[in-house]
């Protein structure tokens, strides 16, 4: 599973490192940023949670 960040979309809510931050974190900026953009098996379900909750849908996971 692959992990992206669409960065015009993404307004630094930060649900996604909350949720999953083995998989995103939030630059010095204050946007999300993919940290393991292959997605290892064990953190599939969190980084499926994040994206789901994400405000903006600037997740996409696939």
């Amino acid at each position: 599973m692959r992990a992206a960040v669409d960065e015009d979309r993404c307004r630094g809510h930060g649900v996604c490192s909350t949720v999953c931050p083995e998989v995103f974190d939030l630059s010095e900026d204050g946007y999300a940023v993919v940290l393991l953009p292959d997605v290892p098996t064990e953190f599939e379900s969190a980084a499926r949670t994040a994206a789901a909750n994400c405000p903006e849908r600037a997740i996409a996971v696939d």
